[in-house]
């Protein structure tokens, strides 16, 4: 089976195409630095995304505040890493770069400063 990507390493957007046999990378082609070909294998064999969301504050002048992961997670453990962040209510005041919470090692960093209201 031949699976394609167009890599997102580097601005030349490198069409590379894995092949697998037997469960097993047989060839990686299209790359045209080893950058691409390591990134290539791993989203083929482990999938991870920075994630992006909101969560809820109070007391603050904004209903909501901007929150990422401080690394990639594994696709698989999104869903239940925003089962968990849905259940969050952050309480003002927040700065940007606050470590709001964690999920299995992994910190939520705020990403916009939430005031608290006088």
């Amino acid at each position: 089976m031949i699976y394609s990507f167009t890599c997102i390493i580097c601005p030349l957007g490198c069409v590379i195409e894995i092949e697998m046999e037997n469960g097993k990378i047989k060839e990686v082609r299209g790359n045209k630095c080893p950058r691409g070909k390591e990134w290539a294998i791993e989203e083929l064999l482990s999938p991870k995304r920075i994630v992006i969301t909101v969560l809820p504050v109070e007391k603050s002048e904004l209903p909501v505040v901007s929150v990422k992961t401080s690394q990639p997670v594994d696709v698989r453990k999104i869903p239940s890493l925003m089962k968990y962040l849905s259940e969050l209510k952050l309480m003002a005041p927040i700065k940007i770069g606050d470590v709001v919470a964690e999920f299995e090692g992994v910190k939520i960093i705020a990403t916009r400063e939430a005031k608290k209201v006088k």
